[in-house]
């Protein structure tokens, strides 16, 4: 039996029930208030280990404690009649919940899952009662209006704190990864490229050599060229990656375990309606935002991209704190959380509809239109901000912008989608080696030491990566070479091409005719494949360590990889082919026929796209990030031929396979319900097992209802008319019982054990000498939602999915059979898919 309202998660310490049944956390089980625990500032205690990482719950930005004060009113919604206050007859002091504010009532605990429809109707109920305000006075009209601009005010901040941070963290990368480098003389704080600006004393094939930026080597030995110099700028990359990757995973695991990580499959886990306090506080995003610096600079093969999601979410979050309407509201904090996704991908990437695109398909799971609109202005926001700081002094949002306009030809739709199928086979293999290494790191002792696995992958890194200049660069700076279009004024040695004889054969404008590969293009391409392999081995193990880790950056950079690879190898086969049936009459000699270019970028859209299955958003992401119109096509057929592919290997994506990892109860809603089961099959009780446990409306006297509290550890309790009936009145909270009738036996008079507990409407008639009652019809859903025990649980499903319910009562010709969680749901699911039902817990 299981009549619990939400998913409770069972911290070390607690005894987990069986399969299916639910329990509250310690101090549950007595009828003070006091003995409920409630994590507060000054509680640094209880620990519990999620993903591998023992994380402190003690942080309290997400829902305020019940010591605080701070609570929202427990409002109910108007079609039901709860109004009624909890007060008794005599001379006693009446007390009402709804009147008197009772500090934690109608609130969550941690790990619970929020009632979505109960937070909608507050909601509803709040907005009426301002606008019925509004028509009495001008002061209730003024609020009226500050109440509906709160909205975009909010968004206004969201955008500009995000912006502002997305900046920094990209300002402070840069720096430090050129640090590993060497120094500026003229200024520390500068950057290779900005520490050469100035100069001039640069030449056009050594453009980013200047006097003023020296190596380590130059300064500690004098001279920069030779074994020794060679040698020592060596051992001081791999000094300073360790030192970064060291100071990143220190940070995290001593202030903030909640970092590390992409954090995307937390965001859609909590935008879902679970509760994770801490998870997007303050000293994450602190922490987050300085690690995801250090880790990136550290030359992990990791991105920023899905981190930057987080740091948004965390902005977000802490900015609501300053609008009642959305600190006391959990419904309406996940409406401006998804909007906060969406930031975090604008400011990412630079692409602002892909962020709103990105938000819808891949996070949210609940989008209204006000919330599109509201994401769209502050993804505007942030993108605007972004471009104020101008972080890669180049104008330009990202630091690989680039614009292509050499067209394509049908033939290479060919090629596409070879690289479509690439991108799904990389996809589906990544994320079944990503899940198996993640597993092998829980259920080993390889997860008790974060700091030296880190510090181990950082060190291997180093020590391959040097030696190749394709993996020394950072990942957006390789992406940017590799999507690069080679013209005249390129001294990369990927253009490097044996020149033509004749000038003439150049093509029109700056581009380059196609040309036979020289030693350099041939020395850049094996470079290229060992940077391949990599890469492709060394992100598998890299992602989901103990460091702010992205995903974005290190698939994109793979698939662009492959992509430059049959580009070039297209571009020879057509110089050298030209007469060919597939080239005749659009690649004639001396014309620029195939730009190697678009095929990075088209393998970066589909290993992405094989990794995350992203489709729309993916598309408009990489066309924002080109600004290339006449590309879409070939984006489009790259993207859905990577995801079919993967899809056959299996439907979900990485975020949702490392959701069902860590045991999140996140009910997908693109997984679809094949089974013929029925509500009576998944309920709780089943047989065999204790009766279900029910509070009745009248008759029960209040030593017998704390009995009864203490005896289970179900977080509700259905209300019947009576234990012969079971005619179901409605459902009752664990937490909002013991609130009550702590807060009645300190404040109203006569409240003994033997007071009658009444849920009725009118209180029945008491003896003259007896105790007053205690009613609690104001804390009773009087609406819960019930399914018959014959309904198809397809059916029960969806309900869960487009309600958001926590649990669902199951009733026979009205008589209450049992419940259905939605922990139930999610194992029976499991079951059927022939996976652990237990996984679905908090680990």
């Amino acid at each position: 039996m299981e009549p619990s309202p939400g998913l409770m998660v069972t911290p070390p310490g607690l005894v987990v029930t069986p399969p299916g049944v639910m329990e509250a956390p310690p101090g549950y089980g007595s009828g003070s208030r006091d003995a409920l625990h409630l994590p507060s500032d000054d509680d640094d205690d209880e620990m519990v280990d999620i993903a591998g990482a023992t994380l402190d719950f003690s942080a309290t930005d997400d829902v305020p404690p019940l010591s605080s004060g701070d609570f929202e009113e427990y409002s109910s919604s108007s079609s039901s009649s709860r109004a009624a206050g909890m007060n008794g007859s005599g001379p006693s002091k009446l007390v009402d919940p709804l009147e008197d504010l009772l500090p934690g009532l109608g609130t969550y605990e941690d790990f619970n899952t929020i009632d979505w429809v109960r937070e909608k109707s507050k909601d509803r109920d709040r907005h009426r009662e301002i606008t019925n305000k509004s028509r009495q006075s001008t002061v209730a009209l003024l609020h009226s209006i500050s109440d509906a601009f709160s909205g975009w005010l909010l968004m206004l901040l969201v955008g500009l704190m995000s912006g502002a941070l997305a900046g920094g963290i990209d300002i402070a990368a840069h720096w430090l990864t050129d640090l590993k480098g060497g120094v500026c003389l003229v200024g520390f704080w500068f950057n290779h490229e900005h520490c050469c600006w100035t100069s001039n004393e640069t030449t056009f094939q050594e453009r980013d050599r200047c006097p003023q930026w020296q190596s380590w080597a130059e300064l500690i030995t004098g001279t920069a060229e030779g074994p020794f110099p060679y040698i020592v700028n060596y051992l001081m990359y791999i000094f300073w990656a360790l030192l970064f990757a060291f100071l990143a995973v220190t940070l995290v695991r001593a202030f903030a375990p909640y970092a590390c990580g992409s954090g995307i499959p937390e965001i859609k886990t909590i935008l879902s309606g679970f509760i994770i306090r801490g998870y997007l506080g303050k000293w994450t995003l602190i922490i987050k935002t300085i690690t995801l610096v250090l880790a990136v600079s550290s030359g992990l093969s990791l991105g920023k991209e899905g981190p930057l999601v987080h740091v948004a979410c965390c902005c977000a979050n802490i900015l609501c704190h300053l609008f009642t309407k959305y600190r006391k509201n959990e419904a309406k904090r996940r409406e401006v959380l998804s909007a906060a996704a969406a930031v975090g991908v604008s400011v990412a990437f630079g692409a602002p509809i892909g962020g709103v695109l990105f938000s819808l398909e891949e996070v949210s799971y609940y989008f209204p239109l006000k919330t599109l609109w509201r994401s769209f202005f502050a993804a505007l926001v942030a993108a605007f901000t972004l471009r104020s700081i101008n972080p890669f002094g180049n104008s330009r949002l990202v630091l690989f912008y680039v614009e292509f306009h050499a067209p394509w030809h049908l033939v290479e739709l060919g090629p596409f989608i070879l690289l479509g199928i690439f991108g799904g086979l990389w996809g589906a293999l990544f994320i079944k080696a990503n899940i198996a290494w993640c597993r092998i790191r829980k259920s080993s002792r390889l997860g008790h030491y974060p700091v030296i696995e880190v510090l181990v992958v950082a060190a291997v890194t180093a020590v391959i990566a040097y030696p190749n200049s394709y993996t020394r660069m950072s990942g957006a700076e390789l992406i940017s070479e590799l999507f690069n279009d080679c013209s005249l004024l390129d001294s990369s040695q990927l253009c490097g091409y044996k020149q033509p004889v004749n000038m003439s054969e150049t093509a029109a404008g700056n581009s380059l005719a196609d040309r036979p590969a020289g030693e350099g293009l041939l020395t850049a391409l094996w470079q290229l494949a060992l940077a391949l392999i990599f890469k492709m081995l060394i992100t598998v193990i890299t992602f989901g360590m103990k460091v702010p880790s992205g995903l974005f950056i290190p698939s994109m950079a793979v698939g662009a990889i492959a992509g430059r690879l049959l580009g070039v190898g297209m571009e020879q086969l057509a110089y050298y082919n030209h007469d060919w049936f597939v080239f005749k009459g659009w690649c004639t000699p001396g014309a620029d026929c195939i730009t190697p270019g678009l095929y990075a970028m088209v393998g970066a859209a589909a290993c992405l796209g094989g990794v995350t299955r992203m489709t729309v958003s993916l598309v408009v992401i990489m066309f924002e990030l080109t600004g290339g119109l006449e590309y879409i096509v070939p984006l489009m057929a790259a993207t859905m031929t990577s995801k079919w592919v993967a899809d056959a290997f299996g439907r979900e994506g990485i975020y949702e396979a490392h959701i069902r990892l860590n045991g999140y109860p996140f009910l997908e809603p693109k997984e679809e319900f094949g089974h013929s089961s029925l509500a009576v099959d998944v309920m709780r009780p089943r047989r065999g097992d204790s009766a279900l446990a029910v509070l009745t409306q009248e008759g029960m006297t209040l030593g017998e209802v704390e009995t009864l509290v203490e005896s289970t550890r179900y977080s509700g309790f259905p209300v019947v008319v009576s234990q012969e009936s079971q005619r179901l009145v409605g459902f009752v909270l664990r937490r909002d019982l013991l609130i009550s009738i702590d807060n009645a036996r300190k404040r109203q008079d006569g409240i003994v054990s033997a007071s009658q507990v009444v849920f009725t409407e009118h209180t029945p008639a008491q003896p003259p000498e007896g105790p007053p009652p205690l009613r609690l019809r104001a804390i009773m859903d009087l609406s819960p939602f019930t399914v018959t025990d014959h309904t198809p649980m397809d059916i029960t499903v969806d309900i869960f999915r487009k309600l958001g319910l926590r649990q669902c009562l199951v009733t026979h010709n009205g008589r209450l059979l049992g419940i259905i969680t939605k922990k139930d749901v999610l194992k029976h699911m499991a079951q059927i898919a022939h996976r652990d039902p237990d996984s679905i817990l908090f680990n």
